[in-house]
């Protein structure tokens, strides 16, 4: 492989389909990306692991749904971890890059170092959140905390909230080329049983571990002997070919799937993105009153607000603040 060919792959997610199978899927190769949310913040090690594995999912699922505006994911719990979250945008137009943004919140004085790091969410819920903009009702599901893994929660989500078996496969860390410094890389596969051939069933039991559903509970006959033969078959993945970056998306689908006829489509670019600017963060504002505000002001007589996704630090005059403002902003702030 040229080196051409390795950068291209960085950064993507390339969406598939096993035409004998009625599964469809995603491979994502993020290397910047990762390397840019987790440059935000100084993590331990055991926070850079979760944020790393819900970023790989954010960016599996967001390139699967027919996306306007933006994708939420959201872990709570109740243990030294408190919340995990990402968005993806959906690209402006036709060939520019979806953007992702994450950040978490946790008690460092809880955390354990050494330990697993899902274990140190406790219990709490699995939510994905999806915003299609002006004129649109956002949409939320949910699902508990289970399955020893965030990559778990998210097929338990798909099985149980949209009856669609769902499988995925990631890995992430620390890498490094010959000649190359120190660099995050992930990658990942995401297999999904194709809606047409997997009708809803609502009256259907949930069983499995907690009582909830999975692939078992949604096919049968042919369709779960196809689910099978595909697991099995990623089963045989190995970290460095999901990570790259010698070996290509296209030549791993090959290699894994090469009896399931695999077909690919463009694939997508995805890059680190954050939406925040002085005029979000005044409006969010704006439903204060100038006696709220006082409660805000610094001993300097302003209102700061800090970014958690990018680390951005703004500062406002409070008199411009709110819906009692008595200046106009400056052109400074």
């Amino acid at each position: 492989m040229t080196l051409g060919q390795t950068i291209a792959w960085d950064d993507t997610v390339l969406p598939f389909q096993l035409d004998r199978s009625d599964i469809r899927g995603r491979v994502a190769r993020l290397d910047g990306v990762l390397g840019e949310v987790l440059r935000q913040h100084t993590y331990p090690p055991e926070i850079e692991a979760l944020v790393s594995e819900a970023v790989m999912l954010t960016a599996l699922i967001g390139q699967t749904i027919k996306l306007r505006w933006k994708l939420s994911l959201q872990v709570r719990g109740d243990g030294p971890v408190r919340l995990i979250a990402t968005d993806y945008y959906a690209p402006g137009e036709d060939g520019s890059p979806a953007r992702i943004r994450a950040y978490a919140s946790y008690d460092d004085d809880r955390l354990k170092t050494g330990g697993d790091a899902f274990d140190q969410i406790g219990k709490g819920y699995f939510a994905l959140l999806l915003d299609q903009g002006d004129g649109m009702k956002p949409y939320s599901g949910i699902t508990p905390i289970a399955g020893g893994s965030l990559s778990a929660c998210a097929e338990t989500y798909f099985a149980q909230s949209e009856q669609l078996p769902t499988r995925f496969a990631l890995t992430f860390g620390q890498s490094q080329e010959p000649g190359q410094g120190v660099h995050w890389r992930g990658g990942g596969i995401m297999l999904q049983h194709m809606p047409a051939a997997s009708p809803l069933r609502a009256d259907a039991d949930a069983s499995g571990k907690d009582g909830l559903m999975n692939a078992d509970d949604i096919l049968d006959g042919d369709e779960a002997e196809n689910w099978t033969r595909a697991n099995t078959l990623l089963d045989t993945v190995e970290e460095t070919e999901l990570v790259g970056p010698r070996v290509a998306p296209t030549e791993l689908l090959v290699r894994l799937f090469h009896e399931e006829a695999p077909r690919v489509f463009d694939a997508q670019p995805v890059r680190f993105g954050c939406t925040c600017s002085s005029d979000r963060v005044r409006q969010s504002l704006s439903i204060y009153s100038q006696r709220d505000l006082a409660h805000m002001t610094t001993e300097e007589g302003t209102v700061t607000a800090d970014c958690q996704f990018c680390g951005a630090h703004y500062v406002f005059d409070p008199k411009t603040l709110g819906f009692e403002a008595e200046e106009a902003p400056s052109d400074g702030e």
